[in-house]
């Protein structure tokens, strides 16, 4: 049993880490980010601090909310998801050897890069069922409030992430579209390829 745990406890370490690394990558490819970290990086700007402290403590946020008003418990795979993406975040970037694209063929190759390995973290991180991540968890907390799809509800939480990210003068641009449009079946590929379930919850 607990070695069964401390397998677990490492993939759940390792699909952060790579999960960090994937965020790390689309911010450096410069065309365009997500909604959540387009959000991040103009609040960053405004705020003057890191986009991985901003990260955390968004989370923290989404974390309190969804316990207080929506009913989540969070699970030890979301406290580690608010706790370390940020910090790996921040230090992958600080590296000298970390890939920076300077034009939009690089750009965009870099962020399918990205993807891909936001894609294979997801199924490692998900797959190690130690919760969802602080946004996943609101996204799902508020469908069964509101008796909507998640579906339709991640669409119009991750918009209004959008629209708050663009006032705050977060990077919109292709990346965004190629998130829009590429992100869904990379991630439904990977837990497919290591026969992941969606459900993220404890077992």
């Amino acid at each position: 049993m607990l070695r069964l745990f401390g397998t677990r406890f490492l993939r759940l370490n390792l699909g952060l880490f790579l999960y960090a690394a994937a965020v790390a990558t689309m911010l450096e490819a410069n065309i365009g980010l997500d909604p959540w970290t387009a959000l991040h990086q103009g609040v960053s700007a405004h705020l003057g601090i890191s986009i991985g402290r901003v990260t955390q403590i968004t989370g923290l946020g989404l974390i309190i909310l969804s316990w207080l008003f929506l009913a989540v418990r969070p699970g030890l795979g979301t406290l580690l998801n608010m706790l370390i993406i940020g910090p790996w975040l921040d230090l992958l970037r600080e590296q000298p050897w970390f890939p920076t694209a300077t034009g939009p063929v690089g750009g965009a190759l870099q962020f399918l890069c990205g993807i891909l390995i936001m894609g294979f973290a997801t199924a490692v991180y998900i797959g190690a069922r130690f919760g969802a991540g602080p946004r996943d968890g609101f996204a799902m907390g508020l469908a069964h409030r509101v008796k909507r799809s998640l579906r339709t509800t991640r669409v119009a939480v991750e918009l209004c992430v959008l629209a708050f990210g663009f006032a705050l003068g977060g990077s919109i641009g292709w990346g965004t579209l190629l998130f829009a449009v590429t992100m869904g079946p990379v991630m439904q590929a990977s837990l497919r390829i290591f026969h992941v379930s969606k459900d993220p919850s404890p077992r």
